[in-house]
């Protein structure tokens, strides 16, 4: 069975590996030393700093496993080796909201690299799905979570 690559640009692949660096070295060498604390105060059956220092160990190996297997399956895009005015994934896109007659900027990211108050999306997002494909001057219509909504793409920039 194949695996599915987990698709991210170099500066999310980057903030992948920062926090798996901070999980190994400094918060699970931490909870080790809470939990090894906690013991040293009795009884482990009524000991909720015990309890609640093994719950963040296994939150945190969660974490870590989780990381890392993202980190093995990562296929990194770098934007800037990419062009045209079709709409992929890094892509920068400038839209006009036919409904608002706004204009909205976004770049197209991978799933845990989005945060649309910096303006950037995820790929697998209702709109970056009906975008991903399409050229400038494309109509897009899809449905979001409060609605039908209708853009026009203005500009594909890669940068």
């Amino acid at each position: 069975m194949p695996v599915e690559p987990y698709f991210v640009t170099a500066a999310g692949l980057e903030k992948l590996r920062a926090r798996l660096r901070q999980i190994k070295e400094v918060e699970r060498p931490q909870n080790v030393r809470d939990i090894e604390e906690a013991r040293a105060h009795g009884d482990l059956k009524e000991n909720a700093e015990y309890h609640a220092a093994k719950e963040r160990q296994s939150f945190l190996e969660g974490e870590m496993r989780s990381l890392e297997d993202k980190n093995g399956r990562a296929r990194v895009i770098d934007p800037t080796q990419l062009d045209g005015t079709r709409v992929k994934f890094g892509a920068t896109v400038v839209l006009l909201d036919l409904d608002k007659d706004d204009e909205v900027t976004y770049q197209i990211v991978g799933e845990d690299e989005a945060d649309i108050s910096s303006g950037t999306i995820s790929y697998l997002a209702p709109i970056a799905r009906a975008l991903i494909g399409r050229d400038e001057g494309d109509e897009v219509v899809f449905m979001a979570p409060n609605g039908k909504r209708s853009y026009e793409i203005v500009e594909v920039r890669y940068e």
